[in-house]
């Protein structure tokens, strides 16, 4: 066992995480030890207690308790690829250069996921470093359901200014969607705070996000301020919409939660719209009696944000995934019908 250490935190090494900040700095480290030592209160950061989330600021001092040495816990051990799966996640890469990666993540594919298996973009960038010695890093997450454009980092230092530039929403998203109905007026923000109510069942399916009137938001325990803004493009006489979507902020299931409490559930959301959703109590639905798909139709159409180095504007688009084409193809859609910038009025 080593003695009690004092480390300052760097420069370079500002903005992230502890945890993953004490896992390259200690490799013998697990995340189940890192979370013990924080709720035990050995792990202190200028002598306070800290969370593994917590993110760290330059000349900060990190006091790491005694650690067991080296290789006296068995290293985790990266589960190889196959090659099949190595070679879908390079056929989504739709954008590529010395420091992002951009790919079109298929529906049905996670973001994470748990420890026991990697078919999820996180395990399955180990087939994207490329030419890199370490795979790319996630700047933010796509719900499992939802498709399009999902941005990593080929970098440290391009993760930490990514990940800053999400969180002070110096990026755009724009999404879109088929929703029940034709939401009114065509343009608007919905602003409903939400709340993350608790789950049931072995699956917790009932876990879901809760919307809160916007006068109620700092009253509610737990709940946080969400606003998005919406544009019905198209729509199929009144039974269903192509809408676009801006989350102004980034909330759990803010577009799914947003659009079932206005009335307009996603097409294919059983979480938040019932998976009949029969909104004209016609038995026909947004889904005009099983002619379109029963998946979610939901889709990160696309991302605009600052490079980390060279500071130009990028903007990545992602080409709708399968079962929403062939939707699009149904209604006699195309995607050049849509304006590049749906939400220039509200500007």
């Amino acid at each position: 066992m080593s003695g009690v250490q004092i480390l300052t935190v760097a420069a370079e090494d500002a903005d992230q995480r502890l945890d993953r900040w004490l896992r390259r700095m200690f490799p013998q480290l697990n995340q189940i030890r890192i979370e013990k030592m924080c709720r035990k209160g050995e792990l202190r950061v200028d002598g306070g207690r800290v969370k593994p989330a917590t993110r760290l600021a330059e000349g900060q001092q990190v006091r790491v308790p005694p650690l067991p040495a080296p290789g006296s816990i068995p290293a985790r051990v990266a589960t190889r690829v196959s090659d099949a799966d190595a070679k879908l996640i390079r056929n989504c890469v739709i954008y590529k250069d010395d420091e992002v990666i951009a790919i079109n993540k298929p529906a049905g594919l996670a973001t994470q996921g748990g420890s026991k298996q990697t078919r999820h973009v996180d395990g399955l960038s180990e087939a994207l470093k490329f030419d890199y010695d370490e795979k790319p890093r996630l700047v933010h997450r796509l719900d499992k359901d939802t498709s399009g454009v999902l941005l990593l980092a080929r970098t440290r230092l391009a993760a930490q200014a990514l990940t800053a530039a999400m969180r002070h929403k110096d990026t755009r998203k724009i999404y879109w969607a088929v929703v029940a109905g034709v939401p009114t007026p065509y343009l608007g923000e919905i602003k409903y705070g939400l709340v993350k109510a608790g789950g049931h069942g072995s699956r917790g399916e009932g876990e879901k996000m809760v919307c809160v009137h916007p006068r109620d938001v700092a009253s509610t325990p737990g709940a946080k301020r969400a606003i998005t803004q919406y544009a019905t493009l198209y729509r199929v006489a009144s039974r269903a919409s192509w809408v676009a979507m801006e989350p102004i902020t980034g909330r759990t299931h803010q577009l799914r939660a947003h659009m079932a409490e206005i009335g307009h559930p996603i097409v294919g959301d059983g979480k938040y719209g019932g998976s009949g959703q029969e909104n004209l109590g016609d038995g026909w639905g947004a889904k005009l009696g099983g002619v379109i798909s029963n998946k979610l139709h939901l889709h990160a159409r696309t991302m605009q944000f600052e490079h980390p180095t060279n500071k130009k504007v990028i903007t990545v688009t992602a080409d709708l995934p399968e079962h929403m084409a062939l939707t699009w193809e149904t209604f006699g859609w195309t995607p050049d019908l849509a304006a590049d910038d749906p939400f220039e009025e509200l500007r």
